[in-house]
């Protein structure tokens, strides 16, 4: 049996009438009950394999021209097709927001990423019950679902132990999740979910781990379990990698292997892109480059120590993406091993956003550094150029290479109006399906057409209803009338895009577009409105790469766009346009409701971990109190009396009783972040202390002048945020039993966040640690954790102001 009432447009499968009951004893039942069973997959479904990598543009991967070597990926095309016109929409959430629902990303509320939400209908970060996703289609039909790696659609207050876990992955149709739920994660250290459940990796990276393998060994396992329990089942994989957003991760051997291969420079890589392009097909051979970004310098005018560096991060990027390809590649080989690669409908998409320009003109070593605006100088980066892509970097590279791998389009990430920011390739491989080997699709598509392909592939309709809420139409269309006839007519004439105020409208070959902003930059020229953008037209049917802006010679055209632009953005809730700033910070200023509300003071207790900064108390830039309640471990060594001193910026005060023990007592009460920002309260040769760590670069730490004795003592650390705007310096001063212990200052604090993969966490330090006065991952506090209160001081807080658009690139990062 492959149907089930309704036709399959109702979903779940709804229960069948009850069977009439003849006898009071079933013995003397005449007519046979029918068990129930499994919902039924249609007859001869295929598996479904969906792999999305992060951050590539069209011009990266091998399969696409590109310098980054994808064996996997090339497999794939050569027995597959490649998608040449095939689009995304400019950042992570929204993209795959519409991958798994075939809507619009406005139309589903999630207009930027899940950080940047506001009440707008457009922006809200919810996705409606009326749109579901693929995985609950396919699980409502049948079919074994699980997803892997990076999720990134879930409201960040809702990211905690306190759920609600609807909007989880395991909420939203997916049977297991293994991964990250958060824009990006440390692949040396990362903090993960088994479903809704926390874990850490048992394995470290001195042991060979990373995080991309660590994804496709459990995606691997969980197929494999399949296989052997429920062979004549198909499945639904989404293995959704973090590379290759920063932090560009990888070990030297896979970075050895490109050493010097990027000497030439970015423009020049451009050229070869370009002309492999065309020999592949995936452009035209009249395609030509488009314009340079202007404000980013090209290779010849940067200094040797500039090219060397830069350099060496397109080599760690090139290498971290070709060890995410041969993860893939594992994932591939497994299927074929099982005899279910024929039969398995795989989706590569290569990106799903142009490659990232949000590492600057210069790159950076510590990515959050210049999300706040603070410029690494090369002269200093040179002398940590080996550290880039281990354990002690968190690295992003330059924008001059985002553009060179978005050739041969303009522009990067972010920016929708262009197809630097929206253009990526897409390979489909089904050799059961598809007859034609390599071969080339050039129609014009969109990530919303994924979910309808797929259910027309595997024989089931989009559903009318799901858990009893009408279904809203699916926006994309079939891209399968493609798969066996490259001539196939274009089944999209029209599409919308927007990303922060970056906009375009495509529309029968022809393309409006206006930027409205730069990725990198950091201040701009005055209050820019909506209304002043300079729209461009270009003719696609002639110009594939946006090379030759035609607004002038045809001023009709492009006003029959912008109204067209008007149309579809009024359809798919666009409006407002929303380019706001600080203002986004504030959740009551951005309409947006707020885990912890209006609370001022939250207390924890032993064993309390992974708080996501959406869901704890803001200690930036304002004045506030860290005040424990512990006991310490008896030692049974003795002391003689002795005062503290200051050393350095430590200044401690305090003096022990003759006689008295002492306490070794080590590790963390509470910490937040970790190496690359972020502050602990913890202890030190049973000594009490603090540290603030400034991205990295500065480290104020305060430490008790002796050990403690044994029992239980409130330890407390006191900051006083000195105002005047946002990031500004503190004192602090660390107490013990209410005694004063040492006082220090800080001189800067980090204003917007702290980490977008680390975590508040009491009695340890997860993930990296703050300072290196303790280890990493062995640092649980030795004594006894009661409590840890946390209060803020509401006469502080220092108003959102202007910052030159500092915030809009923070929460764009991502």
């Amino acid at each position: 049996m492959t149907e089930f009432d309704a036709g399959r447009h109702i979903l779940p499968r709804p229960d069948t009438r009850r069977p009439l009951t003849t006898a009071m004893d079933v013995h003397d039942q005449e007519t046979a009950f029918t068990p129930i069973g499994p919902v039924p997959p249609p007859e001869g479904a295929p598996n479904v394999v969906i792999v999305l990598v992060d951050d590539l543009g069209f011009g990266t991967s091998s399969a696409f021209g590109g310098p980054c070597e994808m064996p996997a990926a090339d497999r794939l095309a050569d027995n597959g097709l490649r998608y040449t016109r095939f689009h995304v929409t400019a950042l992570c959430s929204p993209t795959r927001q519409a991958l798994l629902t075939g809507r619009n990303h406005h139309s589903v509320g999630m207009g930027g990423t899940t950080e940047m939400t506001t009440a707008a209908p457009g922006y809200n970060g919810f996705r409606p019950r009326s749109a579901a996703t693929l995985a609950q289609i396919l699980q409502g039909n049948g079919y074994s679902t699980a997803a892997f790696g990076k999720w990134h659609q879930t409201p960040p207050r809702e990211i905690s132990a306190v759920g609600p876990f609807d909007r989880w992955p395991t909420g939203e149709g997916f049977d297991t999740f293994y991964g990250f739920m958060g824009a990006e994660m440390n692949h040396w250290y990362p903090l993960l979910y088994q479903g809704t459940t926390p874990i850490e990796p048992d394995r470290r990276p001195e042991d060979g781990y990373h995080l991309s393998e660590d994804l496709v060994d459990h995606a691997i396992d969980w197929v494999r379990v399949q296989r052997t329990l429920t062979p004549d089942r198909p499945f639904l994989t989404y293995l959704a990698l973090g590379a290759a957003h920063a932090p560009l991760h990888v070990g030297p051997e896979w970075q050895e292997k490109y050493r010097g291969r990027f000497d030439h420079g970015w423009d020049r890589q451009r050229e070869v892109t370009l002309g492999r392009q065309k020999e592949l097909g995936v452009v035209p051979p009249e395609t030509e480059l488009a314009p340079w970004a202007e404000g980013v310098p090209h290779w010849d005018e940067l200094t040797d120590s500039r090219r060397r560096l830069a350099a060496r991060f397109m080599e760690t990027f090139a290498g971290f993406t070709e060890h995410a390809d041969a993860q893939v590649g594992r994932f591939v080989d497994a299927l074929e091993e099982l005899g279910e690669l024929d039969n398995t409908l795989f989706l590569y998409i290569l990106g799903d956003n142009g490659a990232s320009g949000e590492g600057g003109i210069e790159g950076t070593i510590v990515e959050h550094r210049l999300g706040h605006g603070v410029v690494d100088d090369p002269d200093d980066m040179i002398d940590h150029i080996d550290e880039i892509g281990g354990p002690l970097s968190y690295p992003i590279a330059p924008a001059g290479w985002a553009l060179a791998l978005n050739t041969p389009y303009q522009w990067t990430k972010q920016v929708a109006s262009h197809f630097g920011g929206t253009r990526d390739g897409m390979i489909l491989h089904w050799p059961r399906g598809i007859a034609e080997r390599g071969g080339l699709r050039h129609q014009f598509s969109h990530v919303i057409d994924v979910l309808p392909t797929i259910l027309d592939c595997v024989g089931v309709p989009a559903p009318f209803s799901v858990d009893g809420v009408p279904q809203q139409s699916i926006e994309g269309t079939s891209m399968q009338p493609t798969l066996a006839d490259p001539h196939a007519p274009e089944h999209r004439r029209t599409q919308y895009f927007e990303m922060c105020g970056n906009r375009g409208i495509y529309h029968d070959g022809w393309m409006a577009v206006t930027r409205h902003g730069v990725p990198w930059e950091m201040v701009p020229e005055g209050d820019r409105r909506f209304a002043d953008d300079v729209w461009e037209l270009y003719d696609l049917s002639r110009d594939w790469s946006q090379a030759h802006d035609l607004a002038a010679e045809h001023p009709q055209k492009l006003r029959q766009l912008q109204d067209l632009f008007l149309i579809e953005a009024a359809k798919y809730q666009v409006f407002p346009l929303d380019d706001r700033v600080t203002e986004r910070e504030n959740p009551a200023m951005a309409g947006r409701i707020d885990l912890l509300g209006d609370r001022t003071s939250v207390t924890y207790r032993a064993g309390m971990r992974r708080f996501t900064e959406e869901t704890t108390p803001n200690v930036k830039n304002r004045s506030h109190s860290i005040t424990a309640d512990i006991d310490l471990p008896e030692t049974g060594s003795e002391t003689e009396t002795g005062t503290g001193t200051g050393t350095g910026t430590e200044t401690r005060t305090g003096t022990e009783t003759e006689g008295e023990r002492e306490s070794t007592a080590e590790g963390v009460i509470i910490s937040q972040g970790g190496r690359f920002g972020g502050w602990t309260l913890y202890f030190t040769e049973g000594r009490p202390a603090y540290a603030y760590n400034y991205f990295g670069m500065s480290l104020y730490t305060l430490r008790g002048g002796e050990p403690l004795p044994p029992g239980r003592h409130e330890i407390r650390l006191e900051f006083a945020y000195d105002g005047g705007g946002l990031g500004k310096g503190g004192t602090a001063v660390l107490l013990v039993d209410g005694e004063k212990h040492a006082t220090g200052r800080i001189e800067r604090t980090i204003p917007y966040y702290f980490s977008f993969d680390e975590t508040l966490d009491v009695g340890v330090d997860l993930s990296t640690p703050v300072t290196d006065d303790y280890p990493v991952l062995d640092n649980e506090f030795t004594g006894t954790i009661h409590t840890v209160r946390v209060d803020l001081d509401t006469g502080t807080t220092e108003p959102p102001e202007f910052d030159g658009g500092l915030h809009r690139r923070v929460m764009g990062a991502q």
